[in-house]
Order: C-alpha cells, then structure tokens, then sequence
C-alpha cells in the first residue's frame, strides 16, 4: 500500500487518509489534487502518476470533483483533441454550487 504524502493529508479532510493508497485510489486522488491541490501537490501527482496516467484519467470519465475549468487546463496542456474526453455526468452540468463553472 502507497500512503498518500502527509503534505497532501489537508485535501483529504473528509476521509480516513490512512485508508488511502496511491494506486488503489487513483482517481480520488487526482479528481482531489487536480482540482484543489496547489502547485507543489500538481507537481507531485505528476511525478507519481505520470502525464499518459492523468491523460488516461481524463479519457475515463475524470471524477465528479473534475470542473470544466480544470477540465479544459488539462486539454489544453495535455495537448487532447477537444473530443477525446467525455463530459461530466448531467448532474454535475447542473449543479448550483456556485464553485462550479
């Protein structure tokens, strides 16, 4: 089990961190450091998981935490045709929150 870095642990203020690996939980954790993370907690999913990985994450579906404004960074850094990634879930288009663009 990959425990997740202790500099990460205030992302995860909702669940048990030390329940949490690297790989197991992958898409939780860069659904969470993508769309919350700072530029050192970027910079560490890039070094664990690697540009192709977070592309795959991407090409999957993402995760619900995942807003069209991360959505498009990572397209455009990425270098990702425009319909090589699915959009979110209707419910997630729909949302009120006001943190979701």
């Amino acid at each position: 089990m990959s425990p997740i870095p202790e500099s990460l642990h205030w992302l995860f203020w909702n669940v048990d961190v030390a329940r949490l690996d690297v790989e197991r939980d992958a898409v939780a954790v860069l659904g969470c450091v993508l769309e919350r993370g700072r530029m050192e907690d970027v910079r560490w999913v890039v070094r664990t998981y690697g540009l192709p990985r977070i592309a795959r994450f991407f090409e999957e579906g993402g995760h619900p935490e995942i807003s069209r404004r991360t959505r498009l960074f990572w397209r455009a850094a990425l270098g990702a045709r425009r319909d090589a990634w699915p959009e979110p879930e209707a419910s997630r288009a729909r949302s009120a929150a006001p943190w979701i663009d």
